[in-house]
């Protein structure tokens, strides 16, 4: 049976890593049995065998984030596994990358293109960066022209987002609880902090949603949109307006984890 509990996982991890690391360059001869021995590892991360021994035997053991970084740099982990250990030991690499890619490839921004429905591609600070003409053609005001690109600032700065979004109130309360979730993920982000000072400083409900502390995860489900509605219309008078409904999924990029792929899908 495959084993299920994470500090037995955990140690697993460990020796199997221990046991793949190259002899020491202070030791000559062969060994009856591979890679560094318990002591040598423990002598390269700074802290006691016992420690190691019983991390390896899966017991209740106390691992702070910064002797799981010296332990992962001794085992010369690579970055899939760093992430593998800091998640089986559940705690947060205090290393993990701050800074995001800024330039993303040509085949992530031509994500949304080869969607048939309205699609965007949001950044991890939730700008827009690539869109599809369905998507231009449904958010007026944020997609179309050469406007304000970010998510966030659209719906709390835009006259224009109340009057499409058919449940504004709604969706601005659960985009701040989202957005928190993506933030306590990466807390000393200065561009994340930048944008949530001055949604603060622009808007007293965004400043009152933020400090309720409400998280939730991006999920999908259907979006509601007042659309212009051109068949309604009476000749010298302003256009009827329809709520347009769609299904709303959200895809994150395996290659840039903290872009989100928006599609939305037009419902009967």
């Amino acid at each position: 049976m495959t084993e299920s509990d994470p500090r037995a996982l955990l140690g697993a991890f460990i020796r199997a890593h221990r046991e793949r690391l190259p002899l020491p360059a202070n030791v000559s001869g062969r060994r009856r049995t591979p890679g560094w021995r318990r002591e040598e590892l423990a002598q390269a991360t700074g802290v006691g065998v016992t420690w190691i021994t019983w991390l390896e035997q899966g017991r209740d053991v106390s691992a702070s984030p910064a002797a799981l970084a010296r332990l992962a740099d001794a085992l010369r982990l690579n970055p899939a596994e760093r992430a593998s250990l800091f998640d089986l030991a559940g705690r947060r690499d205090p290393v993990a990358p701050t800074q995001f890619q800024l330039e993303l490839p040509a085949h992530v921004l031509a994500l949304p293109s080869l969607i048939a429905v309205p699609a965007y591609l949001l950044d991890h600070l939730w700008t827009a960066r690539a869109w599809n003409s369905g998507a231009a053609a449904l958010f007026k005001g944020w997609l179309d022209g050469d406007g304000e690109r970010n998510l966030l600032r659209y719906v709390f700065f835009s006259p224009e987002s109340r009057v499409l979004i058919a449940d504004w109130p709604e969706r601005a309360q659960r985009l701040v609880a989202e957005f928190r979730a993506d933030f306590s993920r990466r807390p000393r982000d200065a561009a994340m902090q930048s944008l949530i000072d001055e949604l603060c400083a622009n808007s007293p409900l965004f400043t009152r949603l933020w400090r309720e502390q409400t998280v939730l995860h991006r999920e999908g489900g259907e979006r509601s949109f007042n659309l212009p509605d051109e068949n309604g219309a009476h000749a010298g008078k302003r256009l009827a307006s329809r709520v347009a409904r769609y299904q709303q999924t959200t895809l994150l990029v395996a290659s840039q984890t903290e872009c989100k792929l928006v599609c939305l899908a037009p419902l009967s």
